[in-house]
C-alpha cells in the first residue's frame, strides 16, 4: 500500500465479547471489570439494547504497563478459601467479616450443590488488610457487639451485593426511567404496583427495568436464585428502594410521560346507497302468431308433467260431435 492511500477506517466500537477477547479476558472476568469501572462501556446505538466497548478504551486498556496481567489482576475475584489466604486469616473469620458487611462481594453462582458461592474483588481484601484500623479483626477475640449480631443470624452478603449492582445500574442509566427501572429491579411486583399505580406508567417502567445478571436459563434453579438475591428483603432496604422509586418515576412523568393510547373517535360507517334489487327469474312466453303450437323438440311429451288432460266434452258439443246417431237421440241437457 503507497503512502497516498487511506485504508477503510476500523470500526469505533465493537461487542462485549469480542472486547474480551481482545483485552485477554474471560466473560466472567470481564463483566466484574465493567460492574467495577474498570472497563467503561456505551449503549448500543443501533438498539440492540446492550452494551458496546469503543475501540479507544481498548487502545487505553492495552497501553497501560504490564497488560495484560495488570488488568486481569485488578479485576480478579476470589471466593472465601482464596480469599482468606489472601488476607492470611481463617476462613470462618473471613465467612464472619463478610456476614457482618465488612467484605463485599461482587459476584455470585450456584454450584454444583446447588450452594451459593460469593466471590470478592482480590484488590479490596488486599486493601481491607493494609488498613490499621481493621487489625482488630483481623486477628484476636471478635468483639462483643459483633459476635451478637452473628448469633442473631445477620448476612448482609446478598444486601451488600445488591447495594454495589444498583449503584453500577445507575451508573450506566441514561435518563430518569433508566434510574427509575434500576430501582424497581430490587423491588417485588407488588411493591411495584404499590408505588406506581398507573398500569400504562408500569409497563413502560418494564422497559427499562434490567433482569438479574448472568446468563442463567429461565426457570432453572439458578435464574430462581438470582431473582431472589436481586430481591429486597429487608424492610428498611425495601422502604427506601419505594421512595427513591416514586421519586424518580415522579422526575421521569415530568420529563417524559409514559405513552398512553390516544382516544380515537368511533368510526361511522357511511350510509351506503341502496343497492338495486336484482329482478326475479321469469319466464315469459310469447303468444302463438297463427295460433298453432309451436313444434319443438321440447315439448313434453303426452303424460308428462307438462301435459294437460282434454275434459270430455258435454252438452251441445258432445252431441254434435256424435255424428248420424245423434239425431236419433235426445240430446241430453
Amino acid at each position: 500500500m503507497s503512502a497516498n492511500t487511506i485504508g477503510a477506517p476500523g470500526p469505533i466500537s465493537c461487542t462485549v465479547s469480542r472486547a474480551a477477547r481482545e483485552l485477554g479476558l474471560q466473560r466472567v472476568e470481564f463483566d466484574i471489570a465493567v460492574r467495577l469501572g474498570r472497563i467503561r462501556t456505551v449503549p448500543d446505538e443501533g438498539g440492540g439494547g446492550g452494551r458496546r466497548v469503543e475501540r479507544t478504551e481498548i487502545d487505553r486498556l492495552r497501553a497501560q504497563d504490564g497488560f495484560p496481567d495488570t488488568l486481569r489482576e485488578r479485576v480478579r475475584a476470589v471466593g472465601t478459601v482464596e480469599g482468606a489466604a489472601l488476607m492470611n486469616i481463617p476462613a470462618g473469620r473471613f465467612t464472619r467479616l463478610a456476614r457482618l458487611g465488612m467484605l463485599v462481594p461482587v459476584h455470585h453462582y450456584l454450584n454444583r450443590y446447588r450452594a451459593v458461592v460469593w466471590l470478592y474483588p482480590a484488590e479490596e481484601l488486599r486493601a481491607f488488610t493494609s488498613a490499621a484500623e481493621h487489625a482488630h479483626l483481623l486477628k484476636g477475640r471478635t468483639p462483643e457487639t459483633l459476635r451478637g449480631q452473628l448469633e442473631a443470624g445477620v448476612d448482609l452478603r446478598a444486601r451488600n451485593w445488591r447495594g454495589r449492582h444498583l449503584g453500577f445500574l445507575l451508573r450506566q442509566a441514561e435518563g430518569a426511567w433508566d434510574r427509575a427501572g434500576a430501582l424497581a429491579a430490587f423491588l417485588a411486583p407488588g411493591d411495584i404496583a404499590d408505588v406506581v399505580k398507573d398500569p400504562y406508567e408500569r409497563a413502560h417502567l418494564n422497559r427499562f427495568r434490567p433482569a438479574p445478571p448472568g446468563r442463567a436459563a429461565p426457570g432453572s434453579p439458578s435464574a430462581h436464585l438470582a431473582e431472589r438475591i436481586m430481591t429486597a428483603q429487608d424492610t428498611d432496604e425495601t422502604e427506601w428502594l419505594r421512595g427513591e422509586l416514586a421519586r424518580t418515576v415522579g422526575e421521569a412523568r415530568a420529563v417524559s410521560p409514559a405513552p398512553r393510547p390516544t382516544a380515537r373517535p368511533a368510526a361511522r360507517r357511511p350510509l351506503s346507497a341502496a343497492r338495486p334489487i336484482p329482478p326475479m327469474a321469469r319466464t315469459v312466453t310469447r303468444p302463438n302468431d297463427a295460433g298453432k303450437r309451436p313444434a319443438s323438440s321440447s315439448a313434453p311429451p303426452a303424460g308428462g308433467p307438462g301435459h294437460h288432460r282434454q275434459r270430455p266434452a258435454r252438452g251441445l258439443r258432445a252431441w254434435l260431435r256424435r255424428g248420424p246417431r245423434a239425431a236419433l237421440e235426445p240430446m241430453r241437457l
